[in-house]
Protein backbone atom coordinates (compact mmCIF):
# COMPACT_ATOMS: atom_id res chain seq x y z
CA UNK A 1 0.00 0.00 0.00
CA UNK A 2 1.42 3.14 -0.94
CA UNK A 3 2.35 6.28 1.04
CA UNK A 4 -1.00 8.75 -0.01
CA UNK A 5 -3.39 5.07 -0.11
CA UNK A 6 -2.15 4.66 3.66
CA UNK A 7 -2.71 8.20 4.66
CA UNK A 8 -6.10 8.38 3.18
CA UNK A 9 -6.82 5.18 4.92
CA UNK A 10 -6.03 6.65 7.94
CA UNK A 11 -8.53 9.77 7.85
CA UNK A 12 -11.06 7.71 6.70
CA UNK A 13 -10.89 5.24 9.68
CA UNK A 14 -9.85 7.15 12.32
CA UNK A 15 -11.06 11.01 11.85
CA UNK A 16 -13.15 11.03 14.90
CA UNK A 17 -9.97 10.16 17.27
CA UNK A 18 -8.44 12.81 15.18
CA UNK A 19 -10.71 15.55 15.77
CA UNK A 20 -11.49 14.53 19.32
CA UNK A 21 -7.98 15.26 19.22
CA UNK A 22 -8.02 18.28 17.68
CA UNK A 23 -10.88 19.60 19.74
CA UNK A 24 -9.25 18.54 23.49
CA UNK A 25 -5.82 20.46 21.73
CA UNK A 26 -7.53 24.10 20.89
CA UNK A 27 -9.88 23.90 24.32
CA UNK A 28 -7.15 23.55 26.55
CA UNK A 29 -4.75 25.86 24.52
CA UNK A 30 -7.16 28.72 24.59
CA UNK A 31 -8.49 28.72 28.00
CA UNK A 32 -5.05 28.09 29.77
CA UNK A 33 -4.04 31.56 27.36
CA UNK A 34 -7.14 33.18 28.16
CA UNK A 35 -6.50 32.14 32.03
CA UNK A 36 -2.48 32.53 32.06
CA UNK A 37 -3.23 36.21 30.28
CA UNK A 38 -5.27 37.06 33.65
CA UNK A 39 -2.71 35.65 35.84
CA UNK A 40 -0.06 37.39 33.78
CA UNK A 41 -2.02 41.02 34.55
CA UNK A 42 -2.20 40.35 38.31
CA UNK A 43 1.01 39.26 38.67
CA UNK A 44 2.51 41.97 36.32
CA UNK A 45 0.58 44.64 38.12
CA UNK A 46 1.44 43.11 41.43
CA UNK A 47 5.32 43.29 40.96
CA UNK A 48 5.08 46.88 39.67
CA UNK A 49 2.90 47.93 42.66
CA UNK A 50 5.29 51.05 44.34
CA UNK A 51 6.42 50.21 48.09
CA UNK A 52 3.99 50.60 50.71
CA UNK A 53 4.34 53.69 53.23
CA UNK A 54 3.64 51.30 56.44
CA UNK A 55 6.97 49.06 57.35
CA UNK A 56 5.01 46.07 58.09
CA UNK A 57 3.08 45.79 54.59
CA UNK A 58 6.23 46.90 52.83
CA UNK A 59 7.11 43.50 54.59
CA UNK A 60 4.82 41.37 53.08
CA UNK A 61 4.90 42.57 50.06
CA UNK A 62 8.18 42.15 49.36
CA UNK A 63 7.68 38.21 50.66
CA UNK A 64 4.51 38.41 47.90
CA UNK A 65 7.36 39.56 45.11
CA UNK A 66 9.81 37.04 46.06
CA UNK A 67 7.23 34.39 46.05
CA UNK A 68 5.91 35.58 42.84
CA UNK A 69 9.36 35.87 41.23
CA UNK A 70 10.13 31.97 42.40
CA UNK A 71 7.30 30.99 40.96
CA UNK A 72 8.02 32.65 37.72
CA UNK A 73 11.69 31.22 37.57
CA UNK A 74 10.65 27.66 38.25
CA UNK A 75 7.94 27.72 35.61
CA UNK A 76 10.15 29.44 32.90
CA UNK A 77 13.54 27.44 33.66
CA UNK A 78 12.04 23.55 33.68
CA UNK A 79 9.72 21.61 30.59
CA UNK A 80 6.32 21.30 30.83
CA UNK A 81 6.60 18.08 31.05
CA UNK A 82 8.31 17.50 33.58
CA UNK A 83 6.07 20.05 35.28
CA UNK A 84 3.54 17.49 34.11
CA UNK A 85 4.76 14.82 35.92
CA UNK A 86 5.55 16.47 39.08
CA UNK A 87 1.68 18.23 39.22
CA UNK A 88 0.09 15.43 38.25
CA UNK A 89 1.82 12.62 40.32
CA UNK A 90 2.78 14.67 42.84
CA UNK A 91 -1.14 15.42 43.55
CA UNK A 92 -1.02 11.58 43.89
CA UNK A 93 1.76 11.23 46.22
CA UNK A 94 -0.21 13.51 48.72
CA UNK A 95 -3.95 12.38 48.25
CA UNK A 96 -2.81 8.81 48.78
CA UNK A 97 -3.29 7.80 45.21
CA UNK A 98 -6.02 10.02 43.90
CA UNK A 99 -5.55 11.08 40.81
CA UNK A 100 -6.68 14.85 39.37
CA UNK A 101 -8.96 14.73 36.39
CA UNK A 102 -7.01 14.69 33.36
CA UNK A 103 -8.84 17.85 31.05
CA UNK A 104 -8.93 19.81 34.43
CA UNK A 105 -4.95 18.63 35.18
CA UNK A 106 -3.76 19.89 31.43
CA UNK A 107 -6.02 23.38 32.24
CA UNK A 108 -4.17 24.04 35.15
CA UNK A 109 -0.74 22.66 34.31
CA UNK A 110 -0.70 24.80 30.73
CA UNK A 111 -2.54 27.91 32.51
CA UNK A 112 -0.20 28.09 34.98
CA UNK A 113 3.14 27.76 32.99
CA UNK A 114 1.58 30.84 30.38
CA UNK A 115 0.84 32.52 33.11
CA UNK A 116 4.56 32.51 34.36
CA UNK A 117 5.84 33.88 30.64
CA UNK A 118 3.05 36.05 30.40
CA UNK A 119 3.82 37.86 33.83
CA UNK A 120 6.69 38.90 32.91
CA UNK A 121 5.84 40.38 29.72
CA UNK A 122 2.91 41.81 31.38
CA UNK A 123 5.81 44.10 33.56
CA UNK A 124 7.86 44.33 30.56
CA UNK A 125 4.83 46.01 29.27
CA UNK A 126 4.19 48.23 32.33
CA UNK A 127 7.25 49.17 32.72
CA UNK A 128 7.68 50.67 29.17
CA UNK A 129 4.99 52.81 29.73
CA UNK A 130 5.58 56.74 29.73
CA UNK A 131 5.88 57.70 33.79
CA UNK A 132 4.50 60.85 32.56
CA UNK A 133 1.33 58.90 32.75
CA UNK A 134 1.47 57.61 35.78
CA UNK A 135 2.50 60.94 37.48
CA UNK A 136 -0.46 62.51 35.83
CA UNK A 137 -3.00 59.96 36.60
CA UNK A 138 -1.81 59.99 40.51
CA UNK A 139 -2.25 64.28 39.62
CA UNK A 140 -5.93 64.17 38.98
CA UNK A 141 -6.32 61.68 42.14
CA UNK A 142 -6.25 58.44 40.56
CA UNK A 143 -4.81 55.53 43.24
CA UNK A 144 -2.58 53.01 41.80
CA UNK A 145 -4.72 50.68 41.17
CA UNK A 146 -7.24 53.02 38.92
CA UNK A 147 -4.32 54.02 37.05
CA UNK A 148 -3.72 50.33 35.50
CA UNK A 149 -6.95 49.63 35.07
CA UNK A 150 -8.18 52.79 33.46
CA UNK A 151 -5.06 54.13 31.91
CA UNK A 152 -1.79 51.42 31.82
CA UNK A 153 -3.29 47.82 31.25
CA UNK A 154 -5.50 48.98 28.49
CA UNK A 155 -2.13 50.31 26.70
CA UNK A 156 -0.19 47.18 27.67
CA UNK A 157 -2.88 44.97 25.84
CA UNK A 158 -2.85 46.45 22.97
CA UNK A 159 1.01 46.81 22.89
CA UNK A 160 1.40 42.88 24.37
CA UNK A 161 -1.06 40.94 22.02
CA UNK A 162 1.61 40.18 19.44
CA UNK A 163 3.17 38.32 22.23
CA UNK A 164 0.30 36.99 23.66
CA UNK A 165 -0.43 35.52 20.37
CA UNK A 166 2.43 33.85 20.28
CA UNK A 167 2.05 32.13 23.35
CA UNK A 168 -0.91 30.46 22.08
CA UNK A 169 0.45 29.55 18.84
CA UNK A 170 3.03 28.07 21.50
CA UNK A 171 0.24 26.36 23.77
CA UNK A 172 -1.09 24.83 20.85
CA UNK A 173 1.89 22.82 20.21
CA UNK A 174 3.05 22.26 23.42
CA UNK A 175 -0.08 20.68 24.63
CA UNK A 176 1.71 17.75 22.94
CA UNK A 177 3.57 16.96 26.06
CA UNK A 178 0.74 16.12 28.25
CA UNK A 179 0.33 12.97 26.42
CA UNK A 180 2.52 11.72 29.03
CA UNK A 181 -0.25 12.11 31.88
CA UNK A 182 -2.74 10.30 29.55
CA UNK A 183 -4.50 13.57 28.20
CA UNK A 184 -6.35 12.59 24.86
CA UNK A 185 -5.01 15.72 22.90
CA UNK A 186 -3.88 15.49 19.03
CA UNK A 187 -0.37 13.62 20.18
CA UNK A 188 -2.05 11.25 21.96
CA UNK A 189 -4.22 10.19 19.40
CA UNK A 190 -1.39 10.18 16.91
CA UNK A 191 0.16 7.45 19.12
CA UNK A 192 -2.46 5.55 19.85
CA UNK A 193 -3.53 4.95 15.99
CA UNK A 194 0.46 4.72 15.14
CA UNK A 195 -0.38 1.11 17.46
CA UNK A 196 -3.26 0.01 15.71
CA UNK A 197 -2.51 0.55 12.61
CA UNK A 198 1.84 0.28 12.76
CA UNK A 199 2.34 3.23 9.96
CA UNK A 200 4.12 5.36 12.15
CA UNK A 201 5.21 7.74 9.61
CA UNK A 202 2.14 8.03 7.84
CA UNK A 203 0.13 8.45 10.96
CA UNK A 204 2.57 11.45 11.92
CA UNK A 205 2.56 12.84 8.68
CA UNK A 206 -1.35 13.61 8.46
CA UNK A 207 -0.64 14.84 12.40
CA UNK A 208 2.07 17.53 11.61
CA UNK A 209 -0.23 18.84 8.85
CA UNK A 210 -3.15 19.45 11.28
CA UNK A 211 -0.52 20.97 14.08
CA UNK A 212 0.29 23.41 10.95
CA UNK A 213 -2.92 24.04 9.71
CA UNK A 214 -4.13 24.81 12.99
CA UNK A 215 -1.41 27.38 14.56
CA UNK A 216 -1.23 28.88 10.61
CA UNK A 217 -4.94 29.68 10.83
CA UNK A 218 -4.66 31.26 14.40
CA UNK A 219 -0.96 33.25 13.06
CA UNK A 220 -3.69 34.62 10.41
CA UNK A 221 -6.64 35.73 12.84
CA UNK A 222 -4.19 37.11 15.18
CA UNK A 223 -2.69 39.50 12.62
CA UNK A 224 -6.14 40.33 11.26
CA UNK A 225 -6.87 41.15 14.87
CA UNK A 226 -3.70 43.28 15.14
CA UNK A 227 -4.13 45.13 12.39
CA UNK A 228 -7.92 45.85 13.47
CA UNK A 229 -6.43 47.20 16.10
CA UNK A 230 -3.96 49.61 14.70
CA UNK A 231 -6.73 51.40 13.40
CA UNK A 232 -6.65 53.18 10.16
CA UNK A 233 -3.40 54.48 8.49
CA UNK A 234 -4.46 57.92 6.96
CA UNK A 235 -7.07 60.16 8.66
CA UNK A 236 -8.82 62.92 7.24
CA UNK A 237 -9.17 66.29 8.77
CA UNK A 238 -12.45 67.83 8.74
CA UNK A 239 -12.29 71.53 9.57
CA UNK A 240 -13.96 73.10 12.73
CA UNK A 241 -17.60 74.59 11.47
CA UNK A 242 -17.07 78.77 11.06
CA UNK A 243 -18.64 81.26 13.58
CA UNK A 244 -21.11 81.93 10.85
CA UNK A 245 -22.03 78.13 10.37
CA UNK A 246 -22.94 77.50 13.83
Amino acid sequence: MGFFNTVYKIITTYWKQLLIGVGNTMLIALVSTIVGLLIGILVGIYRTLPPARNGFVRVLQKIGDVLLAIYIEVFRSTPMMVQSMVIYWGYAFMSGGKTLPLLPAALFIVSINTGAYISEIVRGGIISIDKGQFEGAQAIGMTHWQTMTKVVVPQVLRNILPAVGNEFVINIKDTSVLNVIGVVELFYQATVISKFTWATFETYAVVCVLYFVMTFTITLILRRIEKAMEGKAHFDLVEAPSKEAM
